[in-house]
């Protein structure tokens, strides 16, 4: 009978999770840069998750098999059938992948039998070999490079100790994969603020994220980001299913990232969320290569969500390019490349929602303004989000949000028609400081963008919630596409939502005045007898 499976189900509080990988990042720092020990130390998360994982679910199968009762030679026979794993969104795992080969020779193995000795970095390549070999999705996407002469092999050895007390499993809300989602997306965050500037390639404040998900509400059909990074926007839109009870797999991921390790990151990173994702068969530039022509017509894509960089001045533009029918983007930048990229792909009925920078919204320069003005026409601008700044440590440029839509008649989207019009929101006076450089938006900040586009919009969530719009002055403005002709199609939301009401204290005006000139004029004597006093004082002194 094969040996007894003792595998401890309950897993480590979230707590304890982040603190002890913290610890396990810096074991590495000072030995590689930030970008480096981010890919060992998301790699070994990654293998360890899919390890406790496969193990839990082999402690699973061999408890149904006895409880069938199947004898020992059974059991055997049964316990490798891959299917068991696979059809349970398990990874299969061989044993010289799993975790607990790997601890046991966390100093690596001696040479043997004639054999070479072996590093423990070189074992752990071997294992990321054959699990991306015994599972095709994560073919190509594993980092092989823990041998490197870069990578110290006693710390990686003291790293695999440190994992060791870390357990990726569990059950209902504990699930390994929610577990390991947090933990990866909390060092994905973590590795961002290192990285500083660089961080932002990869990765989107999560409140930004929710903004864009939750107005969007991605229920079902394609979704699509053409600058995916590590796939946030992705997981928010699992989260947002997740939390209306709906499942992951009512969407289908479509993604493309030009940088080869973020692209890395994100295909394991939607692994562990099990989202099935197609983020192509490589990296690649979206303008130079657009490896999902698949989606376009009737065939596009039902929801769009992107974080593009923002006013990018060195891009592969071809003037031909058939998406550019708006207008041909200028040459020192790609902001207005990236929003025709993204209607290029809209379903019919489809909507989208991109970050942009704040000059994005009024900007004239090399044809920006007349391409602009195309987009109003076409009535394909359904909301403008002005955000407060400081919400990306990476980058001091104030941001925006841009929402697009195919079809605002009544329908499907929403019961009320807004054709013809666009919503003005100015959240710029929204969230709180994190910290002295970072500001961050609440959950009730994100819910009054959202349900205030909900309102105008009259989606189905609004109308459960019995949510009406009204125009909100310093905050929401919905302006006919007449009123942003005359505003020159700028779309700057402060220019249209006006200044907030100012609450009426009941004191008669003619009293304020003469109350506040009387508290001025007192204070202009209080300080030119201060002043006096001074020039006593140096007098006396000289």
């Amino acid at each position: 009978m094969p040996p007894k499976l003792k595998v401890d189900l309950a897993p480590s509080t979230m707590k304890e999770l982040k603190d002890t990988l913290w610890k396990a990042a810096d074991k590495l720092r000072g030995s590689m840069d930030a970008s480096q020990y981010k890919d060992v130390i998301l790699g070994l998360v990654f293998l360890k998750y899919v390890s406790d994982a496969f193990e839990e679910r082999r402690a699973q199968i061999q408890a149904e098999l006895e409880a069938d009762g199947l004898n020992a030679e059974q059991i055997a026979q049964l316990i490798d059938d891959v299917d068991e794993y696979t059809g349970r969104g398990v990874f299969w795992v061989s044993e010289r992948a799993r975790w607990t080969y790997l601890a046991d020779n966390a100093k690596g193995l001696p040479a043997m039998d004639g054999a070479e000795p072996k590093s423990i970095g070189q074992l752990i390549d071997e294992a990321m070999d054959l699990i991306m070999a015994d599972n095709k999705s994560l073919a190509a996407t594993l980092p092989r490079i823990y041998n490197r002469d870069n990578v110290d092999q006693r710390r990686l050895g003291e790293l695999l100790d440190l994992f060791n007390s870390a357990r990726f499993t569990g059950q209902g809300a504990s699930k390994a994969r929610d577990l390991l989602g947090e933990v990866y997306e909390y060092f994905l965050e973590k590795f961002a603020k290192a990285e500083g500037k660089r961080g932002g390639e990869f990765y989107t404040p999560a409140g930004v994220v929710r903004v864009l998900v939750e107005v969007l509400e991605p229920h079902r059909g394609r979704v699509y980001d053409p600058c995916c990074g590590s796939g946030g926007m992705f997981v928010q839109a699992e989260k947002f299913l997740a939390a209306h009870n709906m499942e992951g797999s009512d969407i289908s991921v479509y993604g493309q990232e030009l940088n080869e390790r973020t692209w890395r990151m994100a295909k394991m990173n939607l692994a562990i969320h099990g989202l099935n994702a197609n983020l192509a068969s490589r990296w690649g530039d979206t303008f130079a290569r657009d490896q999902h022509p698949e989606l376009s017509g009737n065939n596009g894509a039902d929801f769009i969500m992107a974080n593009p960089p923002f006013n990018i001045k060195d891009w592969a533009r071809s003037e031909s390019d058939p998406r550019w029918k708006y207008g041909v983007p200028p040459t020192g930048n790609a902001n207005y490349a990236w929003i025709q990229h993204i209607i290029s792909k809209l379903a019919p009925g489809g909507s989208a929602g991109v970050v942009m920078a704040n000059g994005s919204m009024s900007s004239n320069s090399g044809g920006e303004g007349e391409i602009r003005a195309q987009l109003v026409e076409a009535d394909l601008v359904s909301c403008m989000v002005a955000l407060p700044t400081q919400l990306f440590r990476s980058t001091g440029i104030p941001v925006c949000t841009w929402f697009f839509a195919r079809d605002k008649t009544a329908g499907p989207r929403g019961s009320v028609d807004r054709t013809g019009q666009v919503l003005f929101i100015d959240a710029r006076n929204l969230g709180y400081m994190v910290d002295r450089a970072e500001r961050a938006l609440s959950d009730d900040d994100i819910a009054k963008i959202a349900n205030t586009y909900h309102a105008w919009r009259g989606t189905a969530s609004a109308v459960e919630a019995g949510l009406t719009y009204d125009d909100e002055a310093g905050f929401c403005y919905s302006a006919t596409l007449a009123e942003v002709k005359a505003a020159d199609y700028t779309l700057t939301p402060g220019r249209y939502v006006g200044a907030a009401d100012v609450e009426d204290d009941g004191e008669p005006i003619e009293d304020k005045i003469a109350r506040l000139s009387k508290e001025l004029f007192a204070q202009f004597e209080e300080s030119e007898r201060l002043a006096q006093v001074v020039r006593q004082q140096l007098g006396r002194v000289s």
